[in-house]
């Protein structure tokens, strides 16, 4: 059973949303993201995935205070991403109650020092994020063509020692316009025995049902919960 994960995206403290990651696109959902928090785990929610957008945007943790009163206030299992460039960030974010990080780019400018958190922290803690557009993996928050095809990207990451990859493909973020379907069917195809986490495009519990037909072990939903095209109550059947 695939495993639904809502997603949380902060910046200047609020709940919000990105389309196609434009920082110029954003909605504000929420003034309070940890009682949005509480909403999920009342719902029988169990994981977040938890991004500073700020943090992302300055290349640091930035909203870890965020992270620490949801901590504080649920029981949910944290990956928190955004801004995750140096040992220091990585201890802030666990400092502050993240089970786990997430961070892209880091894993392809500076693969020393990624493999060396992989080592000191375990794969358990670290989840690497690859951001695609046109089969090409992005980086810098999504302003640089890297050059590197997700394939060998994921197969580097996988010989690295990495088991879990969030795959997002740019061209579906914040979009509604369903996954990208045909992307994890040929990632999938070509690798196996990792957890591929699938993000963007969902805007519906049949979105979730093809991402899991396909063979994702989880689906990361936002906006789709936002805008109120899945209910909570929605998502029981599914591995929250």
């Amino acid at each position: 059973m695939i495993r639904v994960i809502p997603a949380i995206d902060i910046m200047d403290g609020k709940c919000v949303r990105l389309s196609y990651g434009d920082f110029t696109q954003k909605k504000i959902y929420d003034e309070n993201p940890s009682e949005v928090a509480k909403r999920f785990e009342d719902a029988g929610i169990t994981r977040l995935h938890l991004v500073d957008l700020d943090g992302a945007k300055q290349g640091k943790v930035v909203n870890f205070k965020v992270l620490e009163k949801i901590s504080a206030k649920t029981k949910l299992v944290i990956d928190f991403g955004g801004g995750i460039k140096s040992r220091e960030d990585i201890e802030i974010a666990i400092n502050s109650g993240a089970s786990m990080i997430s961070t892209g780019s880091i894993a392809i400018k500076n693969k020393v020092l990624f493999k060396e958190w992989l080592q000191e922290f375990g794969a358990k803690k670290i989840i690497a994020a690859a951001d695609v557009k046109d089969e090409k993996v992005a980086i810098s928050g999504w302003q640089e063509d890297s050059g590197i095809s997700i394939y060998d990207c994921i197969k580097d990451l996988l010989a690295d020692g990495v088991t879990q990859v969030i795959c997002t493909d740019i061209s579906k973020d914040g979009s509604l316009a369903g996954p990208a379907t045909e992307l994890y069917k040929n990632i999938l195809n070509k690798i196996s025995d990792f957890t591929l986490i699938a993000s963007g495009g969902i805007s519906c519990i049949q979105d979730i049902e093809v991402v899991e037909a396909v063979g994702c072990k989880e689906v990361i939903v936002g906006k789709a919960i936002y805008e109120g095209r899945i209910q909570l109550n929605e998502l029981s059947k599914f591995s929250i």
